[in-house]
Order: structure tokens, then sequence, then C-alpha cells
């Protein structure tokens, strides 16, 4: 007993004691009359997903506002398995743990220069010495710093670093539940590296550990090329977990096995649909028509013959970027075309002083640099904007517009044509819960990470960065994982592995004894197990069972007994049986494999 001083927060003391594991002290907690839990029956107005809906009807999380939830204790239990695996996967691959602040200066984010461009999306706050301090979204400037002041030698590397912890990110909307929240639990890891090459192996380590963890945790992530974003670096990778509910498209070929998400997809082109010279450039009065198929039909011509075209900033710069009248710019593209750190589409007094009205412009006698679509090469017949109101100009050849580059610079869609073989891309929505990145030296020489190597040259460090989103893959084994009835979770992840239900426990003896013998005979085998002992029919119990998702049911009652044991139910196959008392554990262990 620990007596706690008056000055500090009153009279009053605290106990402290240490429960023996062996003994039955956590046994409330496998007893549903002893947890704080309830299920719904209906859906929540608010859901808008089935793994959103789900997980609060079977009473896993709570919201408690917009993109903010508490995990029940039986949520609780999901989300520790899976950070279970991700700890055990990231310890084989080598990672050693650590736990950064959440909190933070802005003056590490002000020298990697991320703090302008995190934007609004940042929670920023003052603290009494009225210095800016941040909730992490993320933390490559802490870790960065770290490692600054802890390695100088090549012989302290490669060394990777992970850490378990909440992040903070002031979604514009949050949604979809662990989704899209302002609060979430993320792995992040940081490999630091003495070249490009050990860069390439650290990278291939934590690739191959996704692998396994999303393996584990029962669901299919497709690993897919990914654009790097804010984050910086050259090359990355997104595990996808395909689902109709997904916010991000992936576009795969299944001849090759390309895959990468649409904002990093590529198209293989053989240039214009339109190469053939039709007559000199002419201008076409197209008063009112703003939008690609309202100048088409004022032309007479096909959509797909308008260039649209845009004006950007970059960096502050104006810029010209034109695509076929019937795609759309993909920006993430354009700005690894340019360069650039800040891309912004320029307002409507911009263009005009640049190019033209809106709705108007075009590329031709333009004086700032203009960008095309490789789709675009070789076009002789196409209408663009003529650079003033209410007219465009048909027959234009793009031989005669100073362009800057050719880019790939389109949103790929389904049916355009595979980039490496030239096969036809599907696509499919899909939810990123990781991400790989090869950073480089983006973050490292902003801090001037630096070893010596051999020979005692200074050098600085190569680095990359690994998240998994781990409430957001909670969600997603939900996603791939359910019926009509509720959740299926896999054996892995499942809150409890087994749901005993004694039905006539209270009335009869030799039903409780074997319901007693067999929760002994679970746990003592390493088995979870929880007893739904509530006083509530039959039919409300199997329900709930279901919605929850154990993965596997266990009966045990007057009519089971009287068949000749225990009624099992695997609820991924749906199949129930009765068997034996004796082998009542091999059924289970057998269901549980499967």
């Amino acid at each position: 007993m620990f007596p706690i001083s008056e000055g500090q927060f009153g009279v009053f003391s605290v106990s402290f004691y240490v429960l023996n594991p062996s003994t039955k002290t956590y046994e409330n907690l496998m007893r549903w009359s002893k947890t704080l839990h309830a299920t719904l029956r209906d859906d929540p107005q608010e859901a808008e997903i089935t793994s959103h809906k789900l997980l609060i009807r079977a009473g896993l999380v709570h919201k408690v506002s917009g993109g903010l939830y508490t995990f029940t204790p039986l949520g609780l239990r999901v989300l520790h398995k899976v950070e279970n695996i991700v700890r055990e996967e990231m310890d084989r691959a080598g990672a050693q743990e650590i736990l950064m602040p959440a909190l933070q200066p802005i003056e590490l984010w002000d020298t990697s220069g991320r703090a302008s461009q995190m934007g609004a999306s940042m929670f920023r706050l003052k603290d009494r010495q009225d210095r800016t301090m941040v909730l992490g979204p993320t933390h490559e400037e802490v870790v960065t710093d770290y490692i600054t002041h802890m390695v100088n030698s090549y012989r302290q590397l490669p060394c990777t670093v992970y850490q378990i912890q909440t992040k903070f990110r002031d979604e514009i909307r949050p949604r979809f539940g662990l989704m899209r929240a302002k609060e979430f639990i993320m792995k992040d890891a940081y490999s630091f590296d003495v070249s490009l090459e050990a860069a390439d192996a650290s990278y291939q380590a934590m690739y191959d550990a996704y692998v396994r963890i999303f393996e584990r945790c029962g669901v299919t992530a497709k690993p897919v090329e990914a654009d790097p974003g804010t984050m910086g670096g050259n090359h990355s990778h997104e595990f996808m977990v395909l689902a109709p509910s997904g916010e991000d498209g992936v576009l795969y070929c299944h001849e090759c096995g390309y895959a990468a998400n649409q904002e990093r997809a590529e198209r293989k082109t053989n240039g214009s649909e339109f190469p053939n010279k039709a007559g000199a450039p002419e201008d076409v009065a197209t008063p009112g028509a703003h939008t690609v198929e309202e100048a088409a039909k004022a032309v007479g011509v096909d959509p797909r013959q308008i260039v649209k075209s845009l004006v950007y900033l970059a960096d502050g710069k104006p810029v010209m970027a034109i695509v076929q009248g019937t795609r759309e710019i993909n920006e993430c593209k354009l700005r690894r075309a340019l360069g650039c750190t800040e891309l912004v589409l320029a307002d409507d007094a911009t263009t005009a002083k640049y190019a033209g009205p809106v709705g108007s412009i075009g590329p031709v006698g333009v004086k700032i640099s203009v960008y095309a679509d490789t789709g675009l090469k070789d076009a002789n017949d196409v209408v663009t904007g003529a650079n003033k109101a209410g007219f465009h100009t048909k027959h234009v050849s793009l031989d005669n517009v100073s362009i800057t580059a050719w880019e790939d610079l389109a949103t790929v869609i389904a049916g355009d044509s595979c980039p490496k073989c030239g096969g036809t891309l599907s696509i499919e929505r899909g939810i990123e819960v990781g991400h790989v990145f090869k950073l480089g030296t983006k973050y490292t020489k902003a801090f001037n990470t630096t070893f010596l190597d051999a020979e005692r040259k200074t050098n600085i460090v190569i680095m990359g960065c690994y998240g998994i989103g781990v409430t957001r893959t909670m969600q997603a084994v939900v996603e791939q994982n359910f019926d009509k009835d509720g959740i299926v979770w896999p054996a892995s992840v499942s809150p409890f592995q087994v749901a005993l239900l004694p039905l006539d426990a209270a009335k009869d003896e030799n039903c409780r004894a074997v319901a007693e013998r067999l929760e002994k005979e679970l746990e003592a085998n390493g088995i979870d197990v929880f007893i739904d002992d509530r006083e509530e029919r039959p039919g409300v119990k199997f329900k709930d069972a279901d919605l929850i998702g154990f993965t596997v049911r266990v009966v045990v009652g007057t009519r089971s007994l009287e068949k000749g044991g225990v009624e099992v139910h695997s609820r991924k196959t749906g199949e129930t049986y009765v068997v034996p008392i004796e082998g009542a554990l091999a059924a289970i262990k057998e269901a549980l494999a499967e």
C-alpha cells in the first residue's frame, strides 16, 4: 500500500496488488454477465459501410464523436490481437520497438519543411509557454531527430525501429468508422542504412513482413505501386484490401500481374486518336460552352477530340496541363513530373492572366510551360479553347504548340493498356491498410543525419518508412469476413476463439459440470473462451454469437447431451455437429484450424 500525501492529491491511499495468473482472477472477463458488453439489433444510422455497421452492432466499438471511437472490452481484445501479430512480425524482421511522443514541437516539422505541407490536417496547439506544438499525424521528424543523436558510425547500421502508437489527423470528413478517423492507432517503422542497396534490403524485409502480417490477420491484401505524396521519396507500395467499399481505385493486369493504385497507375499509349490533318485552324463561336461536352456539341465533334486545358500553380509558378477531353488530369502524376512540392489549380483570375477565360483556354500561343499527356502525341486534328471568351479552335495541330514535356498525366481507367505487357487493365476498389516507402535522404539531409564510414568519411544516412493502420486493419478484416448474420472473425484475431453457451446450466447439474470441464480444457490448451452465462433464450445467444463472430460456438445443453455430447458450430463453414464430450477438444481444435 502506497499513501499519497495531502499536498499532491488530497488525503487518501491507493493499494496495488500483484495478480496471480494461475488463479481464476480474470474469470469476470470471460463471462458475459460480468463483461460490459451489449449488442444492437438494428444498423446504426450513421454507419455507411458493412464493416462499420457490424463493429457497432456487435458492440466492439462505441462512437464518441465523428472520427472518435471507444473500444469496448471485446473490441479491445481484437485490437490487441492485431497489434500482437504486427509486433511479432516486426520483431521477427529484426526491428526494435521504441515509443515516441504523440505531442511534438513544430520546430521539427519546420526543419523537414512539412509544417506548411500538412496544412489544416494537422492538429496544432499552444503550450503555456506559447510554443506551438502538434499532435503527431506521423513520426518521420521525431525518429530522424532521435537517430541523428544516436547513430554516428557505420557499425551501428543498418537499424530499423518501430512503434505502435496513436496518431491524429483532422480529417475534413471522418467517415467509414475506423477507416477514416481523427484519432487512430498506427504501427510505424523506420529503417536507416549506409547505402541505397542496403536500404533496398531493409525495404524488402518490411515488405515481406507485411505480407505475413496480413495473411495472419486473415485478410487478402494486394501490394500495389503507389504515390509517395507528402511523405517524399521516389518509390512506395500500398497494401490494399480489395473490397467494394474501398475509397481507392486499384488497377491491375491479369496477364503480367502489374498492379498500382489510381494515383500511381500508368498506361501504354499509342498517341492521339486523331493524327490526320483536316484543314487550317478555325475559330468557332461556342457561347455558353464551358464543359468538354458542351464544347464538343457546339463544334460538332466527339468529346474525345476536345483538348482539356487547365492552369496550375506549381510552387507558385504557373503551368498548363493538357489531356484528351474524356480524360481526367492526375494531379499526383503532374506533381511528380514537375518535381514541385505544392500544386494547386489556379483560380479564375490567375487562369485569365496567363491563358484566357475559364472554359475557353487552350495551349496555342500561351507564354507559360505546357505539359501534355502522351495520349495526345501526334494530334493533328483536335479542338482547343481559343483563349478568348465564347470561342474554340478546331483543326488544331499540337505540332504548332510549344510543348515543354510529354508525360503520362491522365488518370488510368479500366480498359487501358498495361504499361508492362500491353494487356487490358481492370479496376477494383481497395482499402489501404499498409504503406511502405523508400524515402532516400529527404529527412536525413534536413536533419543532418550522418555516419562515418570505414574510411572515416561522413555520409548521409539512407532512410525508409513503413506504416500499418492497426485500427484500420481491424475493420478491414471485417470488411472481408462477414455474412448475413454478422462478423466471421479468423481465429487469429477473434475476440475469443470459442463462445461456450451453457443453455441449461442453472437447472441442470450435469450441463453445468460439462461446461466447466470444457472451459478448463480449452484454457489449459491455450484456447481463449467466452462464456455466455446470461439468462436468455437460446435463439438470442445464437444470434449474438453469430453477430459478434466468435470463430467456434460450442453449445452445452440438455438436448445435445441427450444426443451424446456437445454441439460444435464453425462460424466460417456454417457446419454444426454433435461430438462426444471426450472428443470435444479435438473437434474444437480442428474447427479453429479451418
